[in-house]
């Protein structure tokens, strides 16, 4: 397959595709139609060969896509054939319910450290992982080959944080912190606002609504 530019959105939609895929091959499937696929996703078929047909189609006519192949190959152009070493920064009760959260290591997201300035948390066990005072970070980030960093700190301190960890190799930042990060071309961030989904969600009840409300009007007419 030659390199191209692949939208922002097929990506997006990857990972929805490798979670239905995983739990089709639990399930015994070996074999599905883009149809069914479409049935299953609420994706239309034409959209899944699209995004399909960006890596090379995966499937032949009227024979549909072999399950486990799709879904390892899929996980390929994840990336999840690659072991990532992760460290989270924040003990925290979001730090704590993330690194508490089995299936990173099903996905070959290793959880490696935990890292907070409050005395209170330092020493707690995290699923096997102790947490350790911000001063062992730098020396820590190097001795396990740390790529991925997940910021789960107040935002004051999250672009201070940020800068340390880029000067130290980390690749990727997964930041929880309420705040957008700017860092060096090269460095991968996936910023995850929890309230920006919660108003997301508000919207779309409230536009439910309306749409209920009109239909009612409508009908009373």
């Amino acid at each position: 397959m030659e390199d191209k530019e692949i939208s922002q959105a097929v990506i997006g939609r990857l990972p929805r595709y490798f979670r239905y895929l995983g739990e089709l091959k639990d399930e015994g499937v070996e074999r599905i139609s883009s149809q069914d696929l479409s049935r299953l996703m609420q994706v239309t078929a034409s959209q899944i060969r699209q995004d399909f047909n960006n890596f090379g189609g995966f499937g032949q006519q009227g024979y549909g896509y072999n399950v486990e192949y799709l879904y390892q190959e899929i996980g390929k152009i994840l990336g999840l054939d690659i072991q990532h070493n992760f460290i989270i920064i924040g003990a925290g009760n979001l730090g704590r319910a993330l690194g508490n959260y089995f299936n990173f290591e099903r996905r070959g997201f290793i959880f490696k450290g935990m890292f907070d300035r409050d005395p209170r948390l330092l020493g707690m066990d995290v699923r096997g992982v102790r947490v350790r005072p911000m001063e062992e970070m730098e020396g820590f980030i190097r001795e396990h080959q740390i790529d991925i960093a997940v910021l789960t700190i107040p935002k004051t301190s999250a672009v201070g944080v940020a800068e340390m960890l880029v000067k130290n190799g980390i690749r990727a930042i997964w930041n929880f912190a309420h705040v957008d990060l700017n860092v060096p071309e090269g460095i991968q961030v996936e910023n995850v606002h929890l309230s920006d989904s919660l108003m997301k969600l508000s919207y779309n009840i409230n536009r439910y609504m309306k749409e209920q409300e009109k239909r009612k009007e409508d009908c009373q007419r």
